[in-house]
């Protein structure tokens, strides 16, 4: 079972363990800023990297979201998408006040579908049912090239190690 840590704790988490070299699935998350679907995983001729996170409601995935979005501004071909659990409309707010334009924010509060088959779904402590700080590089063909679980869900990722792989 694939674990990472809240504040030192243990915390399992459930769905399909995505590892690398894997063919990332196609499901269905909602865009923060129009309601509409947006397709993650699958094949689509550019890079995607996939940023999941708790709730952007919390300094550290705000943090987060706000870095990847100026680090990512620089770099072409890419697809960058943050995921949280947040609703729809709590995110398109985020995204408006805090000047998120360099990537789409989207949700996965209507079936879990991205948590699931990507297995970042939280499943024991605080946190249950919401998704733990994840990042997945997909190539162009859909196949999982980086992950990074980040060892303690209160804490930000490596963004080096993230901006080094998708060179």
């Amino acid at each position: 079972m694939v674990t990472t840590k809240l504040k030192g704790n243990d915390v399992a988490l459930a769905g399909r363990e995505l590892k690398v070299g894997d063919k990332a699935p196609v499901v269905q998350v909602v865009n923060s800023e129009d309601l509409s679907d947006v397709q993650i995983g699958g094949g689509t001729g550019k890079k995607q990297l996939i940023v999941a996170v708790p709730s952007l409601d919390t300094p550290v995935c705000a943090t987060e979201t706000k870095k990847f979005n100026e680090k990512v501004a620089q770099i072409d071909g890419v697809d960058v998408i943050v995921v949280s659990m947040d609703l729809p409309f709590a995110s398109k707010r985020f995204c408006s006040t805090e000047g998120i334009e360099n990537l789409v924010v989207a949700s996965d509060f209507r079936n879990k579908e991205f948590s699931f088959n990507y297995g970042t779904i939280i499943a024991n402590g605080a946190l249950t049912g919401l998704s733990a700080r994840v990042i997945f590089i997909l190539d162009e063909n859909g196949v999982v090239t980086y992950k990074q679980i980040v060892p303690e869900i209160t804490e930000e990722p490596n963004y080096d190690e993230v901006l080094e792989a998708l060179k």
